[in-house]
């Protein structure tokens, strides 16, 4: 057995098995389809409009998933050490995506092949299980993401609607201006107590 390769997995493998335990074949399994590749700084590891064939766990370096628009950038995650992630849409649908993902600093990554994942997946119900808890977590940090983007802009915009619409407050309840700003009640809460 090549003792250093199955040491550069053991991080993905790790974090599998955080998320799913892991019977010994099925490990083995999928430490024999992990390989790592290495990018520069600035180097783009997928470019918008190709799809997403991996998944990733960063070993060591930085990362970012972003787009364009005509006037920015948007950046939608970091990701540094430790961390796993894909372009899930792409991943998922085999579509295109809409985002890009580039190296920040020099970047050693582990991957897995989308064909490999649902091999192992079909063969393995710690597998599956492992990745329908990936997809789970991607979905719960993408929520989470908008939540805090959302409710960086609620601030000004609760402001806003006090200056045009001051006068409704006593007539609207919190619930339902809260889902006319796009946040959740507590997020208001937090807003109203900011002096």
């Amino acid at each position: 057995m090549d003792t250093n390769k199955y040491t550069i997995n053991t991080s993905f493998l790790d974090f599998a098995a955080s998320l799913a335990n892991l019977e010994e074949d099925a490990k083995a399994a999928l430490a024999c389809r992990l390989y790592k590749k290495q990018y520069d700084k600035g180097e783009l590891i997928l470019e918008k409009g190709t799809v997403c064939n991996r998944i990733y766990f960063v070993d060591s370096g930085l990362l970012k998933t972003f787009f364009y628009t005509e006037t920015r950038e948007f950046i939608m995650r970091f990701f540094p050490e430790g961390n796993m992630f894909t372009v899930l849409d792409s991943f998922l649908t085999r579509q295109p995506s809409s985002y890009s993902i580039l190296s920040l600093e020099a970047t050693t990554l582990t991957c897995l092949n989308h064909d490999d994942m649902e091999a192992l997946c079909a063969r393995y119900h710690s597998v599956e299980t492992f990745f329908r808890k990936l997809v789970s977590l991607a979905a719960v940090n993408m929520m989470d993401r908008i939540s805090s983007t959302l409710e960086e802009k609620a601030q000004g915009a609760y402001h806003n609607f006090l200056k045009e619409h001051g006068r409704l407050l006593q007539r609207i309840s919190l619930a339902d201006l809260a889902s006319y700003l796009g946040i959740t009640q507590v997020s208001l809460s937090r807003i109203r107590g900011i002096k």
